[in-house]
C-alpha cells in the first residue's frame, strides 16, 4: 500500500486526531535530535516532502514508517505503538463503527440477498468483490478495504462467544465470483464456519417464489445490556417500533429457510459440481 495515496477522511474526526497527534510527535521527537526533515528523511528512507505529509496529518504512515522512525529517533517503542491507533485510521469510518457494535453483540442475526456478507467472506472472494465495483478503486484502495472486512472477522475469536446467525440466497452461492479455484475455497469456508458451534447457517432455496426478504438486506445486533441496534440497506434503527419490523421479517426468512443441516447438504452439493 502506497503511503503517498493514503490520506484520512475528512469528516473522520477520530482519524483526523490521531494522525495529526502521531504526525506532531514526529515532528517534536525529530526537532528535539537536532535533526532536519530532510535528513531525517534519507535514514528512514522515505522523501523529505513525504516526511512533512506526515508530520503534519496529510498522510496515514505505513507501519514500516513508524518502527524506522521509532528506531531512528531513539524512541524506546513509542513511536512503533503508535500503529495500534493509526492501523485503525486506515479502515473506513463506517466500517470502524459497524466492527465496533459487531464486537459489542451478543447475538447477530444476518440476512444477505445480493452477496455473502462480509463475515463469511474468504480474503480472495473480498477482494474479487470489492475489484468489480464500478468506477473501479485502486490496488491500494481496495486492499485497504478486503483489510478492513477481513478484520470484521475477528468477532468468531471472542471469548465468550456470540451467537451468530446467517441466512443467505441459494443464487449467490451458484455465482462463482473470482473463478472456480476461488469459488470453492469461498464454499468450503462456509461449510467450516456453519459448523461452528456458535454458527447457524441456512439457506433461503431458489424455489422460494416469494419471503420476507425481498426488501434487502438486514442485520440484527443485540447487546448484552437489553439493547439492539437493526439494520436495513445501510441505515441502522434502534427505535424499538422499527425494531419490531426487521424482527419479525427476520424470523419470518428464518422460518422460510432450509435448516442449517439442509442448507449445509445443499452447499456441500454446490461445491461437488465445482
Amino acid at each position: 500500500m502506497s503511503v503517498d495515496g493514503e490520506t484520512v477522511d475528512p469528516d473522520d474526526e477520530w482519524g483526523v486526531a490521531v494522525i495529526a497527534t502521531v504526525g506532531r510527535q514526529l515532528k517534536l521527537r525529530r526537532e528535539a535530535v537536532g535533526m532536519r526533515a530532510g535528513e531525517f528523511g534519507e535514514a528512514v528512507g522515505y522523501g523529505e516532502d513525504l516526511v512533512y505529509k506526515i508530520e503534519g496529518g496529510k498522510r496515514i504512515p505505513r507501519q514500516e514508517y513508524l518502527d524506522r522512525a521509532d528506531e531512528v529517533l531513539g524512541a524506546g517503542g513509542l513511536i512503533s505503538a503508535a500503529w495500534e491507533d493509526v492501523k485503525k485510521v486506515r479502515y473506513p469510518k463506517k466500517v470502524r463503527e459497524l466492527a465496533k457494535l459487531e464486537g459489542r453483540a451478543v447475538e447477530i442475526g444476518v440476512y444477505e440477498c445480493n452477496s455473502v456478507h462480509g463475515l463469511l467472506q474468504t480474503p480472495e472472494h473480498a477482494r474479487a468483490v470489492i475489484s468489480a465495483a464500478q468506477p473501479p478503486y485502486s490496488p491500494d484502495d481496495v486492499e485497504r478495504m478486503v483489510t478492513a472486512r477481513l478484520a470484521r472477522q475477528s468477532v468468531f475469536e471472542r471469548v465468550p462467544a456470540p451467537s451468530i446467525h446467517f441466512v443467505l440466497e441459494e443464487a449467490v452461492l451458484r455465482r462463482p465470483i473470482g473463478g472456480t479455484m476461488v469459488w470453492r475455497r469461498q464454499l468450503e469456508h462456509l461449510v467450516e464456519v456453519g459448523q461452528l458451534h456458535n454458527v447457524v447457517l441456512q439457506v433461503m432455496p431458489l424455489n422460494t417464489e416469494v419471503h420476507s426478504g425481498l426488501d434487502g438486506k438486514i442485520e440484527v445486533l443485540k447487546f448484552a445490556d437489553g439493547t439492539a441496534v437493526g439494520r436495513s440497506d445501510g441505515r441502522s434503527t434502534s427505535d424499538p417500533k422499527q425494531l419490531r419490523i426487521l424482527e419479525l421479517r427476520y424470523g419470518t426468512i428464518r422460518a422460510q429457510a432450509l435448516s442449517p443441516r439442509e442448507s449445509l447438504v445443499l452447499i456441500e452439493q454446490l461445491l461437488g459440481e465445482t
